[in-house]
């Protein structure tokens, strides 16, 4: 018996509709973030993303750079949620209209890294701002990321907090032979600080992983941490669908959601990295 023809075309354009109804379904679902370095480079994305997926089926793609880049991203209309540990700027981005809402997410903590001989004596200071005094007052090596980062930020706050002199730029006025400003992301940093012998700023999961995730040795350690100035807190913030139509907010929304659910509270306050925790819960 011949086949018949137009049943096999029929059943051909059907399964072609099909296969382009289940494309445009997934794209549908497709959710882009601008997000720090830190949350990739902490592996906390790795852990945290496919949870979501698997609860929405919502997938996220991450555009990961400083929180500078990130939130020029989301002024840009570039994505359609950014999520970013600089709480000033990021509320300035709500109040010029780009983003709908800060939610807190999570905190982590920034840590003073160097040698274990601890040449400026920065164990000894009272405060993280004194801290970076003892650092300028003995022009010890120190190491800048200089990229407009979250994390360059905050060293900026903490150069003003040290009482030392600073230029318009909130470097060091006295400077010279002892202060690295590299306009790189925090693994080269802290490479870069290994290789001086000298001390950087830096978010401890990132530090972590270069301690104790890499084959190759790092010998620098945590010389100073644990007070206020030091906390590193993270917020998301869905992109504006009243300044940019085309941005995807009902999933964006559901992200920021679902993250300051007790779900995905749960979720990062459950991710460790070599046995430490990195990320504890925020939602208020």
């Amino acid at each position: 018996m011949k086949p018949n023809l137009s049943l096999i075309f029929l059943a051909a354009f059907l399964c072609i509709i099909g296969l382009e109804m289940d494309t445009a379904e997934a794209d549908d679902k497709i959710l882009t973030m601008s997000t720090t370095t830190s949350t990739e480079a902490s592996g906390l994305l790795d852990y945290l993303l496919p949870e979501f997926y698997a609860d929405t089926g919502i997938t996220v793609r991450v555009m990961a750079k400083g929180t500078g880049a990130a939130l020029r991203d989301g002024m840009d209309g570039n994505v359609d949620i950014i999520f970013v540990h600089d709480e000033v700027r990021e509320k300035q981005f709500v109040d010029d209209g780009f983003g709908t809402k800060r939610y807190y997410v999570m905190y982590n903590n920034f840590v003073i890294v160097g040698p274990e001989s601890d040449p400026a004596n920065i164990r000894e200071a009272k405060n993280s701002g004194e801290a970076f005094a003892r650092i300028a007052a003995a022009h010890t090596p120190f190491v800048s990321r200089g990229d407009d980062s979250g994390t360059h930020a905050r060293e900026k706050q903490l150069w003003t907090a040290s009482g030392v002199s600073t230029t318009n730029a909130g470097e060091p006025a006295d400077s010279k032979g002892w202060y690295f400003a590299i306009g790189q992301g925090m693994g080269v940093a802290l490479i870069f600080a290994l290789e001086k012998d000298g001390y950087v700023l830096s978010d401890r999961g990132t530090y972590l992983h270069y301690k104790h995730g890499r084959s190759e040795p790092y010998d620098l350690e945590v010389i100073y941490e644990g007070d206020d100035m030091l906390k590193n807190p993270y917020g998301v913030i869905p992109v504006s669908p009243e300044k940019f139509p085309h941005v995807r907010y009902d999933l964006a929304d559901t992200f920021a959601k679902w993250l300051v659910s007790e779900r995905g509270q749960e979720v990062i306050g459950s991710y460790q990295l070599h046995g430490h925790p990195l990320f504890f819960p925020d939602a208020r």
